[in-house]
């Protein structure tokens, strides 16, 4: 709306000369960036950020899908800002006078994924901004970024779209099968980029079964099965780890919702209703909170890059414990203890 020829009451017209250009992301004025690691030439980016114009709803980032090439692909490369991308880059477009007489607007996306350099040298830009100079900051976790940065910005939040509506855009769009439409558009947590690139996932479907898998692993316990299967999840990468453990969130808050509610329950793996009706009744002593507790803990182990192997079978152990009603303590305090480390 800030650059619309036709703006009406701050809205865009989206049919004008300059909405078109934004929507292209070819408009001079509108300087799009991303992180990306620091071995990616800027002809890479450029690439990416192109595929927006095509389709905005495209999974670009590095973080998601590290190469273009496969949706699978793993990567355990930082995906960062760095000080001389804000420092120089940012600066210099942003010092230049607006081609077209207008605003002159920079989007970070990601913002949270700046160093402490480049976030010191982003919040001097902010500090001294030029005329009809705009930053429009994109993050899913505002809560990493520097408190003075954020004290300097305006807070718009934009609600998730319902698991409805998620569903109904998969099957007219990509004319998805209804029922695995509906536990997509529940796994994406109200976000249509998320249940793309869920459905575009060639593991999405062979994660869950391994979910399934580890879990009755961890309940036997078959110490030659769990160590394979640590093994296997050390190979993975750091974020197919985390899908993986977010799959595994997804179950047990199933299975969580199941038990206090029934067959009425919201479940999101509703294809999976007879395993999760199955758990429940042959399980019913499981401490499910504290087994949600344990792998929410693992998510940040992963993030931190602990020992994945030794992570993932002390996590086995504790949740077969949990699973049998034996509450333990916390993964991290497990992890340190002596004897497991043996």
């Amino acid at each position: 709306a800030l650059l619309c020829e036709r703006t009406n009451e701050g809205t865009a017209c989206r049919t004008c000369n300059a909405c078109s250009r934004v929507f292209r992301v070819g408009h001079p004025d509108v300087h799009l960036m991303m992180p990306y690691p620091k071995d990616i030439g800027i002809e890479a980016v450029t690439e990416r950020l192109s595929l927006l114009a095509d389709n905005p709803y495209a999974v670009v980032d590095f973080e998601r899908r590290p190469s273009l090439d496969s949706l699978d692909a793993v990567s355990n490369k930082q995906v960062l800002y760095v000080r001389d991308r804000i420092a120089q880059d940012l600066r210099r477009e942003m010092s230049l006078s607006s081609v077209e007489g207008g605003y002159r607007i920079a989007i970070l996306t990601d913002a949270d994924r700046m160093r402490s350099e480049a976030a010191n040298a982003f919040l001097k830009l902010l500090e001294e901004p030029g005329d009809r100079t705009v930053f429009i900051l994109i993050s899913d976790r505002p809560d990493r970024m520097l408190p003075t940065i954020r004290s300097r910005c305006q807070l718009l939040r934009f609600t998730r779209l319902s698991d409805e509506e998620v569903a109904t855009a998969l099957k007219e769009r990509i004319q998805m099968d209804d029922s695995v439409a509906r536990t997509v558009a529940r796994m994406a947590d109200g976000s249509y980029s998320r249940a793309l690139d869920l459905a575009s996932s060639e593991q999405l479907f062979a994660l869950r079964t391994f979910v399934l898998e580890y879990l009755r692993a961890t309940f036997k316990p078959d110490i030659d099965r769990v160590t394979d299967h640590a093994e296997r999840l050390n190979r993975m990468g750091r974020e197919n780890l985390k899908f993986f453990l977010q799959l595994m969130l997804g179950w047990l808050r199933d299975l969580l919702l199941f038990k206090n509610v029934g067959e009425a329950a919201p479940i999101v793996n509703v294809d999976q209703v007879v395993e999760i009706r199955k758990f429940c009744t042959n399980l019913p002593s499981a401490q499910l909170e504290s087994m949600i507790d344990l792998v929410e803990e693992a998510v940040i182990l992963v993030e931190r890059n602990m020992n994945l192997r030794l992570t993932f079978i002390v996590l086995a152990q504790m949740l077969g414990q949990a699973m049998k009603g034996e509450v333990g303590g916390g993964l991290v305090a497990s992890l340190s203890d002596e004897p497991l480390l043996v």
